[in-house]
């Protein structure tokens, strides 16, 4: 198997962190395309450019790597998030941008959104955990613009937060799906209108 750009020969020293990141691209580039349990630390090796010693040096084993990762691609979809909201005052263009973080998200490099969304180890405690913890945060986000922009209590804002996090996921998961049948911006556009027609029903204080 050919080794990414990005490896180097065995022997070479690296930085602790650029080795790390090394071995984490390395990584996700295995269990992307086989799945966590059929991805070998060997391969992982092989593919970083390095020997299996220095691997488990900086990961004890296959699912500390994979949480790594997991982590790292979590707190990126809910920075894409926090600064789709953070980005207008106007509730409508918030929306909209909301959807696209989502749909930024699948459609990034690595297809790192496998992580997150369809791991094959959601039954494991520490991985349901931190997955489930992401979608709360992205839906926390959200439920706050909605209690400050809406009279509704804080319960319905919640429930409201988790409807709209699980709609940007699943159609821009099916988008993906489709192979672009629809442009992305357009795709985006769609669903986000779908969402601001329901939430627009409310009273709001602006947009």
């Amino acid at each position: 198997m050919t080794a990414p750009s990005d490896a180097r020969p065995r022997g070479t020293r690296l930085p602790r962190l650029a080795r790390r990141r090394q071995l984490l691209a390395a990584a996700q580039e295995v269990f992307v395309a086989q799945g966590y349990h059929a991805a070998a630390m060997d391969e992982i090796a092989d593919r970083a450019g390095v020997s299996k010693p220095v691997l488990y040096q900086h990961f004890p084993g296959k699912l500390d790597l994979y949480l790594a990762l997991l982590e790292e691609h979590s707190e990126s979809l809910v920075d894409k998030q926090r600064e789709a909201l953070e980005s207008t005052d106007d509730n409508r263009q918030r929306v909209t941008a909301s959807f696209q973080a989502y749909f930024d998200f699948v459609a990034g490099e690595g297809e790192a959104f496998r992580l997150v969304f369809e791991s094959d180890l959601r039954n494991l405690p520490a991985v349901r955990e931190k997955t489930e913890h992401t979608l709360q945060r992205c839906a926390e986000l959200i439920g706050e613009v909605i209690r400050q922009d809406t009279s509704i209590s804080d319960d319905e804002a919640h429930l409201l937060s988790i409807g709209l996090v699980g709609m940007a996921e699943t159609s821009a998961r099916y988008w993906l799906s489709t192979y672009g049948a629809i442009p992305k911006e357009a795709a985006e556009l769609l669903v986000a209108r779908l969402a601001w027609r329901g939430i627009s029903g409310w009273d709001l204080t602006r947009g």
